[in-house]
């Protein structure tokens, strides 16, 4: 007699185990390890070349560190996953994003999950915290995209050392940026207040200087005002001189009764603007000596030997003149 044993085996092929949703904790950790490095570098390249002066080549360095993070940021976050099928973050935490059916995402769908997690922070939040009581632990931009995070196994490799120096990398980053600022920004700030205080001290100097003259000395003293002009504005105060050897020339002294160092335009290193009330004398002769007091506006500009210069002389109130003993 032949015996015929039913062998049908309990499973004639290997069941897949559905996809284990990733933990509401876990995602959050995986996003922070993404962009918080990224983050950080950005946040503190724009506010370190907002703050150092346009002129300045510091901030074309500050916004290029920027843009390198926000390139980073996009390689680990759209190209990576495509790639090796990891961000560095989900990398750490043992997690993929795929479509609903299982399949991978390309960097298109990706990129484009990515701007729906808009929809997660407009929503007042409520978006980002959905996984928490979503079945398969979605978020708004999982909903639209169609996708899900699964738990998975992480890489054969010892991925906290690598987040560790990514980390430290950022934070040695904004501190090197942040102490490059501060040595800028200080820099400016220094030779800002040397120069008003330079002009402070020179500037009525050079005014009365540059507008007094003797008749005796005249072309002494008109070559030493010239020199304290400008290559800009030494035509103009020339032509003046000119005029003033065809006329009937007599003597000049002016003297600075008081004067305001102007914060428009603001004063730079190399540039600045005051404001003088001047008063002077015309004539020699005791009988037709003259008073005369003006108000004039003076910009200065530094040489390229350091020499602080006339750049332009505007007058406010024109020269008012009373004889002596009036």
């Amino acid at each position: 007699m032949t015996a015929v044993l039913d062998t049908t085996p309990e499973h004639s092929a290997a069941a897949t185990p559905d996809p284990v949703p990733a933990s509401w904790a876990a995602r959050a950790g995986a996003m922070l390890v993404d962009t918080l490095p990224g983050a950080g570098v950005v946040a503190t390249a724009a506010l370190l070349a907002l703050a150092t002066p346009a002129d300045d080549a510091m901030r074309w360095v500050f916004t290029a560190v920027g843009a390198l993070a926000l390139f980073a940021m996009a390689v680990n976050r759209l190209v990576l996953p495509h790639a090796i099928g990891w961000t560095l973050g989900r990398a750490l935490f043992g997690l993929r994003v795929a479509h609903r059916s299982g399949s991978p995402v390309g960097v298109v769908r990706l990129a484009v999950r990515e701007l729906a997690h808009l929809l997660d922070t407009l929503a007042l939040g409520v978006g980002w915290l959905w996984p928490l009581w979503d079945r398969r632990r979605r978020t708004f931009a999982d909903l639209v995209l169609r996708t899900e995070v699964h738990r998975v196994v992480a890489p054969n490799r010892d991925m906290r050392r690598l987040v560790a120096a990514v980390l430290i990398g950022a934070a040695v980053v904004c501190v090197a940026a942040a102490g490059a600022a501060y040595a800028v920004v200080y820099r400016q700030e220094r030779a800002v207040d040397e120069a008003r205080a330079q002009i402070e001290e020179q500037g009525p100097r050079i005014v009365e200087q540059m507008l007094s003259y003797s008749v005796d000395t005249m072309d002494e003293d008109f070559d030493r005002a010239r020199q304290l002009t400008t290559d800009g504005y030494r035509p103009q105060l020339t032509a003046q001189q000119q005029a003033l050897r065809s006329g009937q020339a007599t003597s000049n002294e002016y003297w600075a009764v008081a004067s305001a160092v102007l914060t428009n335009p603001p004063v730079t290193p190399d540039r600045a603007a005051m404001l003088l009330a001047m008063q002077g004398q015309r004539g020699t002769n005791p009988e037709d000596l003259r008073f005369i007091t003006a108000t004039v506006r003076v910009e200065f500009e530094r040489s390229a030997q350091g020499q602080w210069q006339v750049a332009g002389l505007t007058v406010l109130k024109k020269p008012m003149m009373s004889e002596a003993g009036q």
